[in-house]
């Protein structure tokens, strides 16, 4: 796919790689970036930096991803592309004693961000795809989703479910021209990554949002379904699967490394 004289959205633009994003599908040749954001004056900014246009969002509910599609349509014309790219790294805590936690609030807001807003951009937009013979998601998941996250379950947990839904997504919908491209990478120099606790995700070659948004470049004219802007995943995912148990006792390794670095 390519974006020149296409109608993009992408939540979570205000920042992070979703401002990336949207500056690299701007300067593309992108005929509209709709940048969509909780922080609703981070992203005018954005959105006027670009010739774009802004609208507030939470993804963690329906209404505003239904309202941010029917009104970009409205305004602007058909989407082509949607990128489902919030996201929050919640749930954080290396000291854990109980993986199950202490409350459902970590685990019911990052099922709202990281699985939920996906399902419900499809489930308002590939009615329109298939009306109008295809479409495109790009979902922003993580690393974590297709290897694991020492130190949030939450985290982990529900990028996992995110990969699930969006290979769903792509097999049931492949007859439909609706295509599916997911972003897998670790360590992007943003603020959520600096506001977590530094783990194997840290220092294993942190790229810059800018570098990740030219490997989205690539990926959608591609039109590949994995994007993996750090290459060593692969051989991480290759290594889980080549011996689970294994993996498991070396993330174990890391998990009582964490442990004893931040009990100090």
């Amino acid at each position: 796919m390519q974006v020149t004289g296409k109608i993009v959205v992408v939540t979570g633009g205000a920042r992070g790689i979703g401002k990336a994003l949207c500056e690299a599908f701007a300067a593309a040749g992108a005929a509209k970036v709709v940048v969509a954001d909780l922080d609703e004056a981070g992203a005018k900014a954005v959105a006027e930096s670009i010739g774009g246009a802004a609208f507030k969002c939470d993804v963690s509910q329906e209404a505003d991803i239904s309202r941010v599609i029917e009104e970009t349509e409205r305004q602007f014309g058909p989407i082509a592309l949607f990128c489902s790219n919030a996201g929050i790294g919640g749930g954080f805590d290396p000291l854990s004693v109980n993986v199950g936690g202490t409350s459902d609030e970590p685990w019911s807001r990052s099922w709202a961000i990281h699985v939920m807003a996906h399902v419900w951009a499809a489930r308002h937009l590939v009615p329109l795809y298939k009306a109008r013979g295809g479409g495109y998601f790009l979902n922003t998941i993580s690393a974590a989703g297709l290897l694991s996250q020492v130190g949030s379950a939450p985290y982990s947990t529900t990028k996992h479910a995110a990969v699930g839904f969006a290979e769903n997504l792509a097999i049931s919908h492949k007859a439909d021209n609706i295509k599916v491209s997911i972003l897998c990478p670790q360590g992007v120099d943003t603020d959520m990554l600096r506001s977590i606790p530094k783990g194997p995700q840290s220092g294993d070659g942190d790229l810059a949002p800018e570098q990740v948004a030219q490997d989205v470049i690539k990926g959608l004219a591609e039109e590949s379904f994995l994007i993996l802007p750090h290459p060593q995943v692969l051989g991480y995912m290759r290594k889980k699967t080549e011996n689970y148990d294994r993996w498991l006792g070396g993330m174990a390794k890391i998990q009582a490394r964490m442990r004893e670095e931040f009990g100090t």
